[in-house]
């Protein structure tokens, strides 16, 4: 395999390698998975691969889960098409990562391109370590231990019917993370905060307090201002899409964001996410 690393610190192109023998072949996953841990985001060029294939590369790296809103492709579960054509609403075009919303979200996720516009529909990629690691002193030490509710609801169910986002949000209610988790196999800190969370748990100020006239940040400035980490530019990567070309990311210590400047342009993605562990 040849690495070539995009970033000064996420995102690398590999070539040299094709995922269809990686799925029958747990020791090439195996040293994929090495690369994946060092540049948090890989790119795979010129993949023709079947869906079977798909679905069993990312199965070297955990079981796969469905999704309660995008659905599975019903012969092979776990794989999710996310065709956007006919609608201008996208439920990614904000800087997230996979399934905050569960209790444990998903370790990683596996997007390879079917069909994309000649133009636009790139992703960017946000190293959350980078984020958290450029915190001030000051920041790092108010976020310590503290937790942010994280729900579904606010983000797909928006452009729901109101019983439906209702029904949506009841059948997955809210969850509660750290703000900073720690990488389960790295050990590396992580700003854990995206478009998912509502509120902290357990963060209280007194009132008429601004941000940056005082130590103390009111709440939802806080909020706004950890969330913002992600927009800035030398924490990102940016892919521009091919047919067949595939990314893999982990989703423990990056947030994507996928740009939506291609309407009315087909851009048709499958992915496949796999099940990961309750952050801490």
């Amino acid at each position: 395999m040849k690495v070539e690393k995009l970033t000064c610190t996420i995102g690398a192109e590999v070539s040299g390698v094709h995922l269809g023998d990686a799925s029958r072949d747990a020791r090439l996953a195996h040293e994929i998975k090495a690369l994946l841990l060092q540049h948090k985001v890989l790119f795979f060029r010129d993949q023709e691969i079947t869906r079977a294939e798909h679905v069993a590369f990312a199965r070297h790296f955990g079981e796969l889960e469905d999704h309660p809103v995008a659905g599975s492709d019903p012969d092979h579960p776990g794989l999710v098409q996310i065709y956007r054509s006919d609608k201008r609403e996208n439920y990614e075009n904000s800087f997230h990562t996979d399934g905050q919303w569960r209790d444990a979200p998903p370790m990683g996720g596996v997007l390879r391109c079917i069909e994309c516009p000649p133009v636009g529909g790139d992703t960017i990629w946000v190293d959350m370590v980078q984020a958290y690691g450029n915190l001030p002193d000051d920041i790092k030490k108010k976020i310590d231990g503290l937790k942010v509710k994280c729900s579904i609801e606010h983000s797909f169910g928006a452009a729901m019917p109101e019983e439906k986002r209702r029904a949506l949000g009841m059948e997955h209610p809210m969850v509660e993370h750290p703000v900073v988790r720690t990488h389960p196999e790295t050990g590396e800190k992580i700003l854990y905060v995206c478009g998912f969370a509502t509120h902290f748990a357990n963060y209280h100020t007194p009132g008429n307090v601004r941000f940056g006239q005082d130590k103390t940040p009111g709440a939802s400035m806080l909020l706004n201002y950890l969330t913002s980490q992600a927009a800035i530019p030398e924490y990102q990567v940016r892919f521009r899409w091919k047919p067949n070309s595939v990314a893999m990311w982990d989703n423990r210590c990056t947030q994507h964001y996928a740009v939506q400047d291609y309407w009315p342009a087909p851009r048709k993605m499958e992915r496949t996410a796999i099940i990961g562990d309750k952050p801490f």
